[in-house]
């Protein structure tokens, strides 16, 4: 199909952008610096401590799936489908519908998250310390319930133990610092050839690792931006915090939805699983 074809053709142009891209001195330094701190941190913890943060993330997936707002947007997709074509019953349905209704969908999708962020963030920006301790740890939500809300537009159950550990790791993968995502985008790929049965995993169930910790530094750094300029009020406002914490925000699920529409895209073409 020429809709494929063009598709795929974006997707090629896109993974170009890791051929273009090159690492400044400040980041040689910063990975010769995080290689020799977590040299001397005791394996041991290291382990513990990656281990919890992998924990709480698969917490987090299942309480997103299991709320209602989910089970909403879960429906809304379907009603969305149905406009294009009025036998989708269930979800896999979708997959019958080509790649650009897909698409379609799914910048919907992408569009709401966006504003969410930026409304998150920019509130983070004017609020008190509340907000800005529960930013990261929100955003990090708001971001992983993208990738599933993304996926469940293309068709797949998010709450399979095969799909809820390949959107983890898509999400883990487009949150990563851009000189490390290829590699995991070629990962992902490999990742498919796994796809036995939705109710099976059969690959490494491990998520995060130092190489990740590159997001919530940035988040920190974004945080201390925040509190260096908040006393700056313009017309009674924070008005640059709030610029700060939006703009970051804004980008961040910008980066992880455009990641997660091009793996959902070069699976469904390359996939092609269409019910009968």
């Amino acid at each position: 199909m020429m809709s494929d074809e063009r598709v795929m053709r974006d997707i090629r142009n896109w993974e170009k952008q890791w051929e273009d891209y090159q690492a400044t001195d400040f980041t040689a330094i910063y990975d010769q610096w995080m290689k020799r701190s977590f040299r001397n941190v005791n394996p041991k913890a290291k382990k513990t401590f990656f281990h919890q943060f992998d924990q709480w993330l698969f917490h987090t997936h299942a309480y997103i799936q299991g709320s209602a707002f989910q089970t909403e947007a879960r429906q809304r997709i379907l009603t969305s489908g149905r406009i294009f074509r009025s036998d989708i019953e269930y979800l896999e349905d979708m997959r019958k519908l080509p790649i650009d209704q897909l698409t379609y969908l799914a910048h919907q999708q992408i569009a709401k998250g966006k504003l969410y962020s930026f409304a998150q963030g920019g509130l983070t920006g004017a609020g008190g310390w509340l907000l800005l301790g529960i930013d990261f740890p929100l955003m990090m939500v708001m971001n992983v319930r993208a990738v599933q809300l993304i996926g469940l537009t293309f068709g797949y159950e998010i709450n399979h133990p095969y799909e809820m550990m390949l959107s983890l790791k898509v999400f883990h993968a487009a949150t990563l610092p851009k000189r490390l995502q290829k590699e995991a985008w070629e990962e992902l790929k490999m990742e498919l050839s796994h796809d036995t049965s939705p109710f099976i995993y059969e690959g490494d169930e491990k998520l995060t690792n130092e190489r990740w910790l590159e997001q919530p530094m940035k988040q920190g750094m974004k945080s201390l931006f925040i509190l260096m300029f908040r006393k700056k009020m313009i017309q009674g406002l924070p008005l640059v915090s709030m610029a700060i914490g939006a703009n970051a925000n804004y980008q961040l699920t910008k980066q992880v939805t455009a990641f997660a529409l091009r793996f959902y895209q070069y699976r469904h073409i390359t996939q092609q699983t269409i019910p009968s």
